[in-house]
């Protein structure tokens, strides 16, 4: 919508060098998970919209407005599930050329949900090379009390062997306090996890974290085989002890404490309201 009322997307402009807003291309409001897109490209840089269920809204015989649950039932998706978040990692996926390279923004549930989550991130891992996850800390999105992260996966051609051969965490949730107003995150805080990342040659990487003489090192190497040993192949992965929790002597500020006491409170409501919406919505059928 925001696109919209600026002026792009309402007219795709085929000449590349336009200073034109135009020249970026149509934005669709078709369900974008619907098929496959008929283009692939080089990056995907994507934050899809958050919310677990995919769903349909339609008024039924009485005239009253219900919504259903949205499955894709699409051959290049690797499992079929309503969780949009599976869908859209999915999704991306098959836009990329096999050559290509995405970071997108997931909630915790796709690091660690069981059943098609799992199957998911097992694919990806045996896909494409999935080699960086950024925990991002709470209070830095709109909505209150989400946990997110950034995965950060190359495409690759068709192999007998898994291309992910170890993944790197950088942990900048644990002990971390962002607000949208006092503490808002900037560009400066993400320079650790920048210089940590290496985008110059990844490959060639150092830890910070070291059992003996920096357990509180943010940034952590794990294998595949540690990977796929972990219950349903999770990723939400956490080593870095809760100071708040273990130093009573460095608490954060009161104001710091109550906000995310909102934040939790909101959020298990949220759920709450959902696990009810889906109850409603079955008790109808």
């Amino acid at each position: 919508m925001n696109l919209f009322l600026h002026n792009i997307g309402d007219i795709a402009d085929d000449n590349p060098a336009s200073d034109s807003p135009e020249r970026y291309g149509a934005i669709s409001p078709a369900d974008a998970l619907i098929a496959a897109s008929p283009v692939t490209y080089d990056y995907v840089l994507a934050n899809p919209p958050f919310g677990k269920k995919s769903s349909q809204t339609f008024t039924n015989e009485e005239g009253e407005l219900e919504k259903d649950d949205l499955t894709y039932n699409r051959q290049d998706f690797w499992a079929t599930t309503s969780n949009k978040q599976l869908n859209f990692v999915q999704h991306i996926r098959t836009m990329l050329k096999t050559t290509g390279f995405a970071a997108v923004v997931v909630p915790d549930n796709v690091l660690f949900e069981g059943g098609a989550g799992e199957t998911v991130r097992k694919k990806l891992l045996e896909t494409t090379d999935l080699h960086t996850i950024l925990r991002l800390p709470t209070g830095i999105f709109y909505a209150q009390g989400v946990k997110a992260n950034v995965i950060f996966f190359d495409n690759k051609e068709a192999s007998k062997n898994p291309w992910t051969k170890e993944i790197w965490v950088y942990d900048y949730r644990t002990n971390i306090h962002h607000t949208l107003k006092k503490n808002p995150l900037k560009f400066d805080d993400l320079k650790d996890f920048i210089a940590c990342y290496n985008p110059s040659n990844r490959h060639k990487r150092k830890e910070l974290y070291n059992a003996e003489t920096n357990p509180e090192g943010r940034w952590r190497k794990f294998t595949y085989d540690e990977i796929i040993a972990r219950d349903k192949t999770s990723l939400d992965i956490t080593w870095l002890k809760d100071k708040s929790l273990t130093d009573l002597d460095n608490l954060p500020n009161p104001d710091e404490i109550a906000e995310t006491i909102i934040e939790n409170l909101e959020s298990g409501l949220l759920s709450f309201k959902a696990v009810l919406t889906s109850l409603n919505n079955s008790s109808e059928k």
